[in-house]
């Protein structure tokens, strides 16, 4: 017989949607202002490359396909394919513009390796670079 009492362990359950920030939300509208797109959303997936082999992305489409789950955020719709989404659920995406740093940042509960960030261009909100702390681990 053991003395040895089971060890617990405690769950972390992550909430299941994509979330955007107000600051996101705002910044999103306005690439789409800018860009005169009607009926668009805010595609974010996965694709290998990157910092743990897995790298995040984001992209303004108006291809929703039947199998995508849509989230709808204020004003604006997060589309995520069947493949992409256990990267993405429980995320926060969120739009800095400090002086120092503007863009995209995806604040991701999911084990993947570095945080990760995504630029924002003129044309869309898809350069990304991963990184941890003040460091860069991927080009």
């Amino acid at each position: 017989m053991s003395n040895l009492e089971p060890v617990q362990f405690n769950e972390v359950k992550t909430p299941d949607t994509v979330t955007l920030t107000p600051a996101a939300v705002d910044a999103v509208k306005e690439l789409f202002a800018k860009q005169e797109l009607v009926g668009y959303a805010l595609r974010v997936f996965a694709q290998g490359g990157g910092c743990s082999g897995i790298q995040l992305g984001m992209a303004l489409e108006n291809n929703i396909r039947d199998t995508d789950t849509v989230f709808g955020d204020q004003d604006v719709k997060v589309v995520v394919d069947e493949v992409s989404i256990n990267y993405w659920l429980g995320a926060t995406i969120d739009f800095v513009n400090n002086g120092i740093e503007s863009g995209f940042k995806i604040e991701n509960p999911n084990p993947m390796g570095g945080g990760c960030s995504c630029s924002s261009d003129s044309d869309a909100a898809s350069a990304n670079s991963c990184g941890s702390g003040s460091g860069s681990c991927c080009s």
